[in-house]
C-alpha cells in the first residue's frame, strides 16, 4: 500500500476549441459553445474518480479530509469542471457528510492560478524566450525533418503557406458526437491527422534538445511532484494525495521530461500516477503507472536508468537534469528576435505537410508568401493561428535571419472556455 500518491489527469471529452476552416457546425450547435466539457466528458471523469476510489480503497479514507488531499487545476472551465465531477466519483458523501439526502454530492475545493501565471500545469508556458528559440531550432533540425518527411507534399513551382489552424481543432469531436463530417474527412485522412497531432505534441516538448525544453516546461511539474513526494516522507506530513487537472500538453510535457512518452496523444481522462512506498528497510521508492484506457488497468512505467520501483534518491538524481529552480531566470537567458512561430508554430508546419491538404481540397487556406522587404514583425506579434494578416514596418532583420514571420489577431476565438486568468488572444490554444 502506498504512503502517498500524486496523479495528473487530462480533462474529459470537450467540444471543439474552435471551428475548423471547413467545419460544418457553428459554435451555437455545441452545448455551452467551444472548449467546454461535454456530458461524455463528465461521465469519463466520474468513472475515473470511481476507479481511483476502488484502486486505493485501502489507502484513502472513506470520507473527504481536507488535510489529506489538495487539488489544483488549470484555470479553464473544462479542467475545473472535470475536477469537480472526478471528486464526486472519488468522495461521495457518507455519514455526517451528507448534507442533503437527495443530493449525494459534497463541495470540495479546487485551487487554480491565472493562466498567465501558471508555469506548472499550463504548457507550453508563454513568455519564455529560450523556449521559443528552441522551437525555432526544432523546426530546422534534421531530427524533426526526418519525422516530418513521410507527410510532406511537393507543390512544384508554388510557394504556399497554409493558414495554420491547430491540429487539435480538426474534427475529432465531430466523430465522437456523431456530427456530420466534411466530405474530405475519410478514415484514412483522420488517421493521418491523429498521427500528425501526436507528432506535433512531440515536436513541442521533445525530438530535439528534449532536456533543454523540459527544464522550461515539463520539468517544472516534475520538480513540483518531486517536492511533494519528498514532503510526504516527513513524519509531520499528513497529506496523502495531490491531484492535478490539466491537458494533453501537460501529460505530454511531463512524460517527455521523464522520457516515458509512448508517442501517442493522451486521450481524454488519461491519468498519470506516481505512488510513494516505504520499504521494509525504511527507504522510500516510487512507482509510476499510466491509465490511458478505461477498459484496462494502468500499466507500469519505468524511469530510464532505474528499476521499478525506483529508489527515491535515485529517482531524484535521474530527473535532476530537467529541474530548474528559477524558471524566469532560465527563460530569460535567451534574448532574440523571433521569426518562425513559437510552440504552436510547429502545428503550421505539420498541417502544411499533410498530403490531404492540397490546393485542390482547401484552396482558400493557402496564401502566397509575400516578397522579402523591410517589413519585419515584432516578436510579441508572432502567433500561429491566423485570421488577419498584417505587416508592420520595422528595421530589417540581421543578415543571419531569413524568412518571413506572420501575425494574427485571434480576437475572441482564443479565449473560449477560459477562466478569469485568460491569456492574451495571441496565446497558443491549449487542448
Amino acid at each position: 500500500m502506498p504512503t502517498s500518491g500524486t496523479w495528473i489527469f487530462r480533462h474529459g471529452d470537450r467540444t471543439p476549441v474552435e471551428n475548423f476552416p471547413t467545419g460544418l457546425h457553428k459554435e451555437s450547435e455545441w452545448p455551452q459553445g467551444f472548449g467546454q466539457l461535454t456530458k461524455i466528458g463528465m461521465q469519463q471523469q466520474y468513472e475515473l474518480g470511481q476507479y481511483v476510489r476502488k484502486r486505493y480503497s485501502n489507502f484513502l479514507n472513506a470520507t473527504y479530509n481536507r488535510h489529506e488531499i489538495v487539488i489544483q487545476s488549470t484555470d479553464y472551465d473544462r479542467t475545473i469542471m472535470s475536477t469537480q465531477v472526478y471528486l464526486a466519483g472519488l468522495f461521495p458523501p457518507v455519514g455526517n457528510q451528507i448534507w442533503n439526502p437527495q443530493i449525494l454530492w459534497q463541495p470540495i475545493p479546487v485551487h487554480t492560478v491565472p493562466v498567465s501565471q501558471d508555469h506548472m500545469l499550463h504548457f507550453p508556458s508563454p513568455n519564455c524566450p529560450c523556449f521559443d528559440k528552441l522551437q525555432n531550432e526544432t523546426q530546422a533540425s534534421w531530427q524533426f525533418q526526418n519525422k516530418l518527411q513521410p507527410y510532406m507534399v511537393k507543390q512544384k513551382g508554388k510557394n504556399i503557406n497554409l493558414r495554420d489552424y491547430d491540429i487539435g481543432l480538426f474534427p475529432f469531436s465531430e466523430i465522437i458526437h456523431n456530427y456530420t463530417l466534411p466530405k474530405w474527412a475519410s478514415k484514412d485522412i483522420m488517421k493521418k491527422m491523429k498521427e500528425l497531432a501526436a507528432l506535433s505534441l512531440q515536436s513541442i516538448f521533445g525530438i530535439y534538445k528534449t532536456n533543454d525544453k523540459s527544464r522550461l516546461q515539463g520539468g517544472v511539474l516534475v520538480n513540483a511532484i518531486l517536492k511533494s513526494i519528498k514532503n510526504a516522507t516527513q513524519p509531520s506530513n499528513k497529506r496523502k494525495m495531490q491531484i492535478f487537472s490539466a491537458h494533453d500538453t501537460t501529460i505530454g510535457a511531463l512524460q517527455m521530461a521523464l522520457n516515458i512518452f509512448n508517442g501517442k496523444l493522451p486521450p481524454y481522462s488519461t491519468c498519470q500516477f506516481f505512488e510513494l512506498y516505504q520499504e521494509n528497510s525504511g527507504h522510500y521508492s516510487i512507482e509510476m503507472y499510466y491509465r490511458n484506457d478505461s477498459l484496462t488497468d494502468p500499466y507500469p512505467l519505468r524511469l530510464p536508468g532505474c528499476t521499478s520501483p525506483c529508489p527515491l534518491e535515485k529517482f531524484a538524481k535521474l530527473v535532476s537534469p530537467v529541474i530548474v529552480e528559477d524558471w524566469s531566470k532560465e527563460c530569460g537567458k535567451c534574448q532574440f528576435r523571433l521569426c518562425l512561430c513559437s510552440s504552436s508554430g510547429l502545428l503550421l508546419l505539420l498541417a502544411a505537410a499533410l498530403s490531404l491538404f492540397s490546393l485542390q481540397i482547401f484552396p482558400s487556406l493557402f496564401l502566397p508568401i509575400p516578397p522579402p522587404s523591410t517589413h519585419w514583425l515584432k516578436p510579441s506579434q508572432v502567433v500561429c493561428s491566423v485570421l488577419v494578416l498584417e505587416w508592420h514596418l520595422l528595421p530589417p532583420p540581421p543578415a543571419s535571419q531569413t524568412g518571413l514571420c506572420r501575425v494574427a489577431r485571434r480576437g475572441e476565438r482564443g479565449d473560449k472556455g477560459r477562466g478569469k486568468g485568460s491569456l492574451p488572444s495571441s496565446t497558443p490554444i491549449t487542448t
